[in-house]
Protein backbone atom coordinates (compact mmCIF):
# COMPACT_ATOMS: atom_id res chain seq x y z
CA UNK A 1 0.00 0.00 0.00
CA UNK A 2 1.67 3.18 -1.18
CA UNK A 3 2.64 6.05 1.04
CA UNK A 4 2.14 8.79 -1.55
CA UNK A 5 -1.22 10.36 -0.84
CA UNK A 6 -1.52 13.47 -2.95
CA UNK A 7 -4.97 14.21 -4.34
CA UNK A 8 -5.30 12.26 -7.57
CA UNK A 9 -6.22 14.32 -10.60
CA UNK A 10 -8.72 12.86 -13.01
CA UNK A 11 -6.95 14.15 -16.10
CA UNK A 12 -10.03 15.49 -17.91
CA UNK A 13 -11.81 18.77 -17.27
CA UNK A 14 -15.08 19.77 -18.87
CA UNK A 15 -13.19 22.15 -21.16
CA UNK A 16 -10.82 19.30 -22.01
CA UNK A 17 -13.78 17.11 -22.85
CA UNK A 18 -15.22 19.78 -25.16
CA UNK A 19 -11.88 20.02 -26.96
CA UNK A 20 -11.61 16.23 -27.31
CA UNK A 21 -15.15 16.10 -28.71
CA UNK A 22 -14.35 18.91 -31.17
CA UNK A 23 -11.34 16.99 -32.52
CA UNK A 24 -13.25 13.70 -32.69
CA UNK A 25 -11.15 12.00 -30.02
CA UNK A 26 -14.28 11.45 -27.90
CA UNK A 27 -17.69 10.62 -29.32
CA UNK A 28 -19.31 8.82 -26.37
CA UNK A 29 -19.78 9.85 -22.72
CA UNK A 30 -20.83 7.35 -20.06
CA UNK A 31 -22.78 8.66 -17.06
CA UNK A 32 -22.84 6.09 -14.23
CA UNK A 33 -24.25 5.59 -10.76
CA UNK A 34 -23.41 2.81 -8.31
CA UNK A 35 -26.22 0.48 -7.29
CA UNK A 36 -26.69 -1.43 -4.02
CA UNK A 37 -24.48 -4.26 -5.25
CA UNK A 38 -21.61 -1.89 -6.03
CA UNK A 39 -22.09 -2.12 -9.82
CA UNK A 40 -21.98 0.73 -12.30
CA UNK A 41 -25.33 1.41 -13.97
CA UNK A 42 -26.17 4.23 -16.35
CA UNK A 43 -26.25 5.44 -19.94
CA UNK A 44 -23.98 6.06 -22.91
CA UNK A 45 -24.58 9.44 -24.53
CA UNK A 46 -23.60 10.75 -27.91
CA UNK A 47 -20.97 13.32 -27.00
CA UNK A 48 -22.72 16.29 -28.66
CA UNK A 49 -25.96 15.54 -26.80
CA UNK A 50 -24.04 15.24 -23.55
CA UNK A 51 -22.61 18.73 -24.03
CA UNK A 52 -25.87 20.25 -25.24
CA UNK A 53 -28.22 18.77 -22.63
CA UNK A 54 -26.70 16.61 -19.91
CA UNK A 55 -24.05 19.06 -18.73
CA UNK A 56 -26.71 21.63 -17.82
CA UNK A 57 -29.64 19.41 -16.90
CA UNK A 58 -28.31 16.01 -15.87
CA UNK A 59 -30.23 12.87 -16.73
CA UNK A 60 -32.70 10.44 -15.18
CA UNK A 61 -32.79 6.76 -14.28
CA UNK A 62 -35.50 4.46 -12.97
CA UNK A 63 -35.67 4.33 -9.18
CA UNK A 64 -35.69 0.53 -9.34
CA UNK A 65 -31.90 0.72 -9.79
CA UNK A 66 -31.79 0.90 -5.98
CA UNK A 67 -34.51 -1.72 -5.47
CA UNK A 68 -33.70 -4.82 -7.51
CA UNK A 69 -31.79 -8.00 -6.77
CA UNK A 70 -28.52 -9.10 -8.38
CA UNK A 71 -30.39 -10.39 -11.45
CA UNK A 72 -32.30 -7.09 -11.85
CA UNK A 73 -35.60 -8.63 -10.75
CA UNK A 74 -38.16 -6.23 -9.32
CA UNK A 75 -38.80 -7.27 -5.72
CA UNK A 76 -41.08 -6.05 -2.94
CA UNK A 77 -40.40 -4.50 0.42
CA UNK A 78 -38.78 -1.20 -0.55
CA UNK A 79 -40.37 2.06 0.59
CA UNK A 80 -38.76 4.21 -2.13
CA UNK A 81 -39.51 2.09 -5.20
CA UNK A 82 -42.38 -0.26 -6.03
CA UNK A 83 -45.20 -1.05 -8.46
CA UNK A 84 -47.49 0.95 -6.17
CA UNK A 85 -45.26 4.00 -6.57
CA UNK A 86 -45.05 3.46 -10.34
CA UNK A 87 -41.30 2.94 -10.60
CA UNK A 88 -40.61 6.56 -11.40
CA UNK A 89 -37.35 8.31 -12.22
CA UNK A 90 -34.53 9.66 -10.11
CA UNK A 91 -32.31 12.54 -11.19
CA UNK A 92 -28.75 11.58 -12.12
CA UNK A 93 -26.65 14.61 -11.16
CA UNK A 94 -23.19 14.53 -12.82
CA UNK A 95 -20.13 14.95 -10.61
CA UNK A 96 -17.76 16.64 -13.06
CA UNK A 97 -14.84 16.08 -10.68
CA UNK A 98 -14.96 12.40 -11.67
CA UNK A 99 -14.68 13.02 -15.42
CA UNK A 100 -12.06 10.84 -17.12
CA UNK A 101 -11.15 9.01 -20.33
CA UNK A 102 -11.90 5.31 -20.71
CA UNK A 103 -8.89 3.91 -22.61
CA UNK A 104 -10.38 0.42 -22.93
CA UNK A 105 -13.38 1.72 -24.91
CA UNK A 106 -12.68 3.69 -28.13
CA UNK A 107 -13.65 7.36 -28.17
CA UNK A 108 -15.13 7.20 -24.67
CA UNK A 109 -15.11 9.35 -21.55
CA UNK A 110 -17.05 8.73 -18.35
CA UNK A 111 -18.10 10.32 -15.10
CA UNK A 112 -20.08 9.38 -12.02
CA UNK A 113 -23.38 10.83 -10.86
CA UNK A 114 -25.19 11.26 -7.58
CA UNK A 115 -28.90 10.60 -7.25
CA UNK A 116 -31.58 13.11 -6.25
CA UNK A 117 -35.36 13.22 -6.14
CA UNK A 118 -36.88 14.82 -9.22
CA UNK A 119 -38.87 17.27 -7.11
CA UNK A 120 -35.66 18.80 -5.83
CA UNK A 121 -36.21 17.67 -2.25
CA UNK A 122 -32.66 16.38 -1.83
CA UNK A 123 -30.46 13.34 -2.09
CA UNK A 124 -31.71 9.76 -2.14
CA UNK A 125 -30.88 8.20 1.27
CA UNK A 126 -30.28 4.66 -0.08
CA UNK A 127 -27.73 5.74 -2.72
CA UNK A 128 -24.38 4.15 -1.72
CA UNK A 129 -22.21 7.07 -2.80
CA UNK A 130 -24.32 9.45 -0.76
CA UNK A 131 -24.37 7.13 2.25
CA UNK A 132 -20.58 7.42 2.30
CA UNK A 133 -20.68 11.18 1.75
CA UNK A 134 -23.00 11.65 4.73
CA UNK A 135 -20.58 9.75 6.98
CA UNK A 136 -17.67 11.82 5.68
CA UNK A 137 -19.64 14.97 6.45
CA UNK A 138 -20.20 13.71 10.01
CA UNK A 139 -16.49 12.99 10.34
CA UNK A 140 -15.69 16.47 9.05
CA UNK A 141 -17.63 17.97 11.93
CA UNK A 142 -14.97 16.52 14.22
CA UNK A 143 -12.18 17.98 12.08
CA UNK A 144 -11.11 14.76 10.38
CA UNK A 145 -10.95 13.37 6.87
CA UNK A 146 -10.84 9.67 5.99
CA UNK A 147 -8.38 8.00 3.64
CA UNK A 148 -8.69 4.50 2.25
CA UNK A 149 -7.30 1.93 -0.12
CA UNK A 150 -9.10 -1.19 -1.30
CA UNK A 151 -7.19 -4.35 -2.27
CA UNK A 152 -9.40 -6.30 -4.67
CA UNK A 153 -8.56 -9.91 -5.45
CA UNK A 154 -10.06 -11.75 -8.42
CA UNK A 155 -9.90 -15.12 -10.11
CA UNK A 156 -9.12 -15.05 -13.83
CA UNK A 157 -10.33 -17.76 -16.22
CA UNK A 158 -9.35 -18.44 -19.82
CA UNK A 159 -13.01 -18.94 -20.68
CA UNK A 160 -15.14 -16.05 -21.95
CA UNK A 161 -18.12 -14.93 -19.88
CA UNK A 162 -20.44 -16.46 -22.47
CA UNK A 163 -18.60 -19.80 -22.40
CA UNK A 164 -18.62 -19.77 -18.59
CA UNK A 165 -22.36 -19.19 -18.53
CA UNK A 166 -22.91 -21.94 -21.09
CA UNK A 167 -21.10 -24.38 -18.81
CA UNK A 168 -23.07 -23.35 -15.76
CA UNK A 169 -19.87 -21.78 -14.39
CA UNK A 170 -18.40 -25.28 -13.87
CA UNK A 171 -15.24 -26.90 -15.26
CA UNK A 172 -13.64 -23.57 -16.18
CA UNK A 173 -9.92 -23.20 -16.91
CA UNK A 174 -8.08 -20.98 -14.40
CA UNK A 175 -5.46 -18.70 -15.89
CA UNK A 176 -2.88 -20.37 -13.61
CA UNK A 177 -2.89 -24.05 -12.69
CA UNK A 178 -0.91 -23.77 -9.45
CA UNK A 179 -0.52 -21.35 -6.54
CA UNK A 180 1.24 -18.24 -7.96
CA UNK A 181 1.30 -16.17 -4.75
CA UNK A 182 4.19 -13.72 -5.36
CA UNK A 183 5.43 -15.91 -8.26
CA UNK A 184 6.95 -13.89 -11.08
CA UNK A 185 7.14 -16.93 -13.33
CA UNK A 186 3.50 -17.86 -12.77
CA UNK A 187 2.11 -14.34 -13.13
CA UNK A 188 4.09 -13.83 -16.36
CA UNK A 189 1.64 -16.24 -17.99
CA UNK A 190 -1.09 -13.58 -17.75
CA UNK A 191 1.06 -10.44 -17.72
CA UNK A 192 -0.33 -9.24 -21.09
CA UNK A 193 -3.78 -8.91 -19.50
CA UNK A 194 -2.52 -7.56 -16.17
CA UNK A 195 -0.39 -5.01 -18.04
CA UNK A 196 -3.40 -3.86 -20.06
CA UNK A 197 -5.43 -3.39 -16.90
CA UNK A 198 -2.66 -1.49 -15.08
CA UNK A 199 -1.87 0.83 -17.99
CA UNK A 200 -5.43 1.50 -19.03
CA UNK A 201 -6.50 2.23 -15.46
CA UNK A 202 -3.64 4.72 -15.30
CA UNK A 203 -5.00 6.28 -18.47
CA UNK A 204 -8.37 6.60 -16.73
CA UNK A 205 -6.85 8.67 -13.91
CA UNK A 206 -6.30 5.87 -11.41
CA UNK A 207 -2.81 5.26 -10.01
CA UNK A 208 -1.97 1.54 -10.06
CA UNK A 209 0.95 0.47 -7.89
CA UNK A 210 1.53 -3.24 -8.44
CA UNK A 211 0.11 -6.59 -9.47
CA UNK A 212 0.81 -9.88 -7.75
CA UNK A 213 -0.35 -13.46 -7.80
CA UNK A 214 -2.46 -14.95 -5.02
CA UNK A 215 -3.17 -18.43 -3.64
CA UNK A 216 -6.22 -19.65 -5.52
CA UNK A 217 -5.75 -21.00 -9.04
CA UNK A 218 -5.79 -18.02 -11.41
CA UNK A 219 -6.07 -15.56 -8.54
CA UNK A 220 -4.47 -12.11 -8.76
CA UNK A 221 -4.55 -8.68 -7.15
CA UNK A 222 -3.82 -5.23 -8.57
CA UNK A 223 -3.23 -2.51 -5.97
CA UNK A 224 -3.92 1.20 -6.30
CA UNK A 225 -2.71 4.30 -4.49
CA UNK A 226 -4.23 5.25 -1.15
CA UNK A 227 -6.62 8.20 -1.57
CA UNK A 228 -9.31 10.24 0.12
CA UNK A 229 -12.17 7.91 0.97
CA UNK A 230 -14.70 9.00 -1.66
CA UNK A 231 -12.04 8.96 -4.38
CA UNK A 232 -10.91 5.49 -3.29
CA UNK A 233 -14.46 4.16 -3.57
CA UNK A 234 -14.96 5.84 -6.97
CA UNK A 235 -11.76 4.27 -8.26
CA UNK A 236 -12.73 0.87 -6.88
CA UNK A 237 -15.99 0.69 -8.86
CA UNK A 238 -14.40 2.05 -12.04
CA UNK A 239 -11.55 -0.46 -11.83
CA UNK A 240 -13.82 -3.41 -11.04
CA UNK A 241 -16.12 -2.67 -13.98
CA UNK A 242 -13.23 -1.85 -16.31
CA UNK A 243 -11.25 -4.98 -15.44
CA UNK A 244 -14.24 -7.14 -16.40
CA UNK A 245 -14.64 -5.25 -19.68
CA UNK A 246 -10.95 -5.64 -20.53
CA UNK A 247 -11.00 -9.36 -19.68
CA UNK A 248 -14.07 -9.83 -21.88
CA UNK A 249 -12.30 -8.10 -24.78
CA UNK A 250 -9.48 -10.65 -24.39
CA UNK A 251 -11.89 -13.59 -24.43
CA UNK A 252 -11.37 -14.23 -20.74
CA UNK A 253 -13.43 -13.74 -17.58
CA UNK A 254 -12.82 -12.37 -14.10
CA UNK A 255 -14.88 -13.11 -11.02
CA UNK A 256 -14.91 -10.99 -7.89
CA UNK A 257 -17.11 -13.46 -6.01
CA UNK A 258 -16.02 -13.72 -2.38
CA UNK A 259 -15.80 -17.53 -2.57
CA UNK A 260 -15.94 -18.85 -6.14
CA UNK A 261 -14.77 -22.34 -5.15
CA UNK A 262 -13.56 -24.36 -2.18
CA UNK A 263 -10.06 -22.83 -2.26
CA UNK A 264 -9.04 -19.42 -0.95
CA UNK A 265 -11.65 -16.70 -1.41
CA UNK A 266 -11.33 -13.27 -3.00
CA UNK A 267 -10.75 -10.66 -0.32
CA UNK A 268 -11.01 -6.90 -0.41
CA UNK A 269 -8.90 -5.74 2.50
CA UNK A 270 -9.64 -2.07 3.17
CA UNK A 271 -6.85 0.09 4.56
CA UNK A 272 -8.23 3.04 6.51
CA UNK A 273 -6.85 6.05 8.35
CA UNK A 274 -7.77 9.53 9.52
CA UNK A 275 -6.19 12.94 9.00
CA UNK A 276 -6.77 16.02 11.10
CA UNK A 277 -7.84 19.48 9.93
CA UNK A 278 -4.26 20.35 8.98
CA UNK A 279 -3.93 17.25 6.80
CA UNK A 280 -1.56 15.52 9.24
CA UNK A 281 -2.00 11.79 9.91
CA UNK A 282 -4.14 11.31 13.03
CA UNK A 283 -3.63 7.57 13.56
CA UNK A 284 0.06 7.27 14.61
CA UNK A 285 1.16 7.90 18.17
CA UNK A 286 2.92 6.41 21.16
CA UNK A 287 0.02 4.27 22.36
CA UNK A 288 -0.52 0.52 21.95
CA UNK A 289 0.21 -0.64 18.42
CA UNK A 290 1.82 2.70 17.58
CA UNK A 291 -1.60 4.38 17.67
CA UNK A 292 -2.50 7.84 18.89
CA UNK A 293 -5.25 8.41 21.42
CA UNK A 294 -7.71 9.15 18.59
CA UNK A 295 -6.39 6.18 16.62
CA UNK A 296 -7.06 3.93 19.60
CA UNK A 297 -10.61 5.26 19.93
CA UNK A 298 -11.21 4.67 16.22
CA UNK A 299 -9.98 1.06 16.30
CA UNK A 300 -12.01 0.39 19.46
CA UNK A 301 -15.08 1.74 17.67
CA UNK A 302 -14.47 -0.52 14.69
CA UNK A 303 -14.23 -3.54 16.98
CA UNK A 304 -17.39 -2.54 18.84
CA UNK A 305 -19.45 -2.13 15.67
CA UNK A 306 -17.94 -4.80 13.41
CA UNK A 307 -20.56 -7.49 13.92
CA UNK A 308 -23.55 -5.14 13.69
CA UNK A 309 -22.20 -3.52 10.51
CA UNK A 310 -21.36 -6.85 8.83
CA UNK A 311 -24.14 -6.36 6.29
CA UNK A 312 -22.07 -3.53 4.79
CA UNK A 313 -18.81 -5.51 4.95
CA UNK A 314 -20.22 -8.83 3.69
CA UNK A 315 -23.40 -8.18 1.67
CA UNK A 316 -24.04 -11.53 -0.06
CA UNK A 317 -24.82 -15.07 1.02
CA UNK A 318 -21.58 -16.19 -0.62
CA UNK A 319 -19.60 -13.56 1.35
CA UNK A 320 -19.76 -15.60 4.54
CA UNK A 321 -18.19 -18.71 3.05
CA UNK A 322 -14.77 -17.01 3.16
CA UNK A 323 -14.65 -17.05 6.94
CA UNK A 324 -12.84 -20.32 7.58
CA UNK A 325 -10.03 -20.98 10.10
CA UNK A 326 -6.59 -20.75 8.54
CA UNK A 327 -7.91 -19.20 5.34
CA UNK A 328 -6.48 -15.66 5.81
CA UNK A 329 -10.12 -14.52 6.06
CA UNK A 330 -10.81 -13.60 9.70
CA UNK A 331 -13.20 -15.32 12.09
CA UNK A 332 -12.29 -13.47 15.32
CA UNK A 333 -13.17 -9.81 15.87
CA UNK A 334 -9.78 -8.92 17.32
CA UNK A 335 -7.05 -6.46 16.43
CA UNK A 336 -3.35 -7.09 16.17
CA UNK A 337 -0.14 -5.45 15.02
CA UNK A 338 0.77 -6.87 11.60
CA UNK A 339 -1.29 -9.94 12.52
CA UNK A 340 -3.18 -11.38 9.56
CA UNK A 341 -5.25 -13.73 11.73
CA UNK A 342 -7.23 -10.80 13.19
CA UNK A 343 -10.19 -8.95 11.70
CA UNK A 344 -8.29 -5.67 12.14
CA UNK A 345 -4.56 -5.47 11.42
CA UNK A 346 -2.44 -2.42 12.20
CA UNK A 347 -0.16 -1.91 9.23
CA UNK A 348 2.56 0.58 8.38
CA UNK A 349 4.54 2.74 10.78
CA UNK A 350 4.93 6.41 11.53
CA UNK A 351 2.88 8.58 9.14
CA UNK A 352 1.71 5.51 7.19
CA UNK A 353 0.11 3.85 10.23
CA UNK A 354 -3.33 2.61 9.31
CA UNK A 355 -5.85 -0.08 10.16
CA UNK A 356 -6.57 -2.84 7.67
CA UNK A 357 -10.08 -4.31 7.83
CA UNK A 358 -9.70 -7.91 6.62
CA UNK A 359 -13.42 -8.78 6.80
CA UNK A 360 -14.68 -7.56 3.37
CA UNK A 361 -14.54 -9.80 0.32
CA UNK A 362 -14.23 -8.71 -3.30
CA UNK A 363 -18.03 -8.67 -3.65
CA UNK A 364 -18.25 -5.69 -1.30
CA UNK A 365 -19.79 -2.33 -2.21
CA UNK A 366 -16.87 0.01 -1.35
CA UNK A 367 -19.06 3.01 -0.55
CA UNK A 368 -21.03 1.05 2.04
CA UNK A 369 -17.99 -0.67 3.55
CA UNK A 370 -16.02 2.55 3.92
CA UNK A 371 -19.13 4.28 5.28
CA UNK A 372 -19.28 1.57 7.94
CA UNK A 373 -15.60 2.13 8.73
CA UNK A 374 -16.15 5.88 9.15
CA UNK A 375 -19.26 5.35 11.27
CA UNK A 376 -17.48 2.77 13.43
CA UNK A 377 -14.47 5.04 13.96
CA UNK A 378 -16.80 7.89 14.90
CA UNK A 379 -18.60 5.60 17.35
CA UNK A 380 -15.30 5.08 19.15
CA UNK A 381 -14.17 8.71 18.98
CA UNK A 382 -17.48 10.10 20.23
CA UNK A 383 -17.49 7.72 23.22
CA UNK A 384 -13.72 7.65 23.79
CA UNK A 385 -13.90 3.87 23.86
CA UNK A 386 -10.93 2.13 25.47
CA UNK A 387 -8.99 -0.18 23.20
CA UNK A 388 -8.54 -3.79 24.31
CA UNK A 389 -5.07 -5.29 24.22
CA UNK A 390 -3.71 -6.30 20.84
CA UNK A 391 -4.00 -10.01 20.12
CA UNK A 392 -0.48 -11.42 19.84
CA UNK A 393 -1.01 -14.94 18.47
CA UNK A 394 -3.30 -17.02 16.28
CA UNK A 395 -6.71 -15.36 16.57
CA UNK A 396 -8.36 -18.33 14.86
CA UNK A 397 -7.67 -20.23 18.08
CA UNK A 398 -9.15 -17.55 20.38
CA UNK A 399 -12.31 -19.22 21.67
CA UNK A 400 -13.31 -16.15 23.70
CA UNK A 401 -13.32 -13.68 20.80
CA UNK A 402 -16.51 -12.24 19.33
CA UNK A 403 -16.96 -13.88 15.95
CA UNK A 404 -17.58 -12.55 12.47
CA UNK A 405 -21.21 -13.57 11.76
CA UNK A 406 -21.15 -16.98 10.06
CA UNK A 407 -24.08 -16.35 7.68
CA UNK A 408 -26.00 -13.52 6.05
CA UNK A 409 -28.99 -14.48 8.19
CA UNK A 410 -26.97 -13.90 11.36
CA UNK A 411 -25.64 -10.61 10.00
CA UNK A 412 -29.19 -9.46 9.19
CA UNK A 413 -30.36 -10.20 12.74
CA UNK A 414 -27.48 -8.17 14.16
CA UNK A 415 -28.15 -5.31 11.73
CA UNK A 416 -31.87 -5.11 12.49
CA UNK A 417 -31.36 -5.13 16.27
CA UNK A 418 -28.56 -2.56 16.22
CA UNK A 419 -29.07 0.87 17.77
CA UNK A 420 -25.70 1.86 16.27
CA UNK A 421 -26.89 1.12 12.71
CA UNK A 422 -30.05 3.21 13.09
CA UNK A 423 -28.22 6.09 14.77
CA UNK A 424 -25.37 6.17 12.24
CA UNK A 425 -27.23 5.56 8.98
CA UNK A 426 -30.86 6.43 9.73
CA UNK A 427 -34.01 4.34 9.76
CA UNK A 428 -34.53 4.58 5.98
CA UNK A 429 -31.10 3.18 5.13
CA UNK A 430 -31.30 0.53 7.85
CA UNK A 431 -34.66 -0.73 6.53
CA UNK A 432 -33.63 -0.53 2.87
CA UNK A 433 -30.53 -2.68 3.21
CA UNK A 434 -32.23 -5.10 5.60
CA UNK A 435 -34.80 -5.70 2.88
CA UNK A 436 -32.01 -6.31 0.37
CA UNK A 437 -30.63 -9.06 2.62
CA UNK A 438 -34.08 -10.60 3.09
CA UNK A 439 -34.59 -10.69 -0.68
CA UNK A 440 -31.31 -12.57 -1.17
CA UNK A 441 -32.08 -15.01 1.63
CA UNK A 442 -35.54 -15.75 0.23
CA UNK A 443 -34.10 -16.38 -3.25
CA UNK A 444 -31.44 -18.71 -1.86
CA UNK A 445 -33.90 -20.59 0.35
CA UNK A 446 -36.11 -21.25 -2.69
CA UNK A 447 -33.25 -22.50 -4.89
CA UNK A 448 -32.38 -26.15 -5.49
CA UNK A 449 -28.60 -26.35 -5.46
CA UNK A 450 -26.11 -28.66 -7.16
CA UNK A 451 -25.10 -29.85 -3.69
CA UNK A 452 -28.65 -31.06 -3.00
CA UNK A 453 -28.89 -32.82 -6.36
CA UNK A 454 -25.55 -34.60 -5.96
CA UNK A 455 -26.41 -35.84 -2.49
CA UNK A 456 -30.06 -36.66 -2.98
CA UNK A 457 -30.93 -37.50 -6.61
CA UNK A 458 -30.21 -41.22 -6.33
CA UNK A 459 -29.33 -41.89 -2.72
CA UNK A 460 -32.37 -40.46 -0.96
Amino acid sequence: MGLVVDQITMGLTLDGLRAAIDTGEVDTVVLAITDMQGRLQGKRFHAAHFLDEIVAHGSEGCDYLLAVDVEMNTVGGYAMSSWQRGYGDLAMVPDFGTLRRVPWQPGTAMLLADLAWLDGSGDVPASPRQILQRQLDRLGEYGYTAWAGTELEFVLYRDSYEAAQGRGYRDLTPANLYNVDYSLLGTARVEPLLRRIRNEMYGAGLVPESAKGECNLGQHEIGFRYAEALTAADHHVIYKNGAKEIAAQEGMSITFMAKPNAREGNSCHIHFSLRDHTGAPAMPGDGPGGLSRVGGYAVAGLLATMREASLFYAPQINSYKRYQPGSFAPTAVRWGVDNRTCALRIAGHGPSTRVENRVPGADVNPYLAIAALVAGALHGIERELPLEDAYPGNAYADEDAPRVPPTLRDALELWESSAFVRAAFGDDVAAHYANNARVELAAFDAAVTDWELRRGFERL
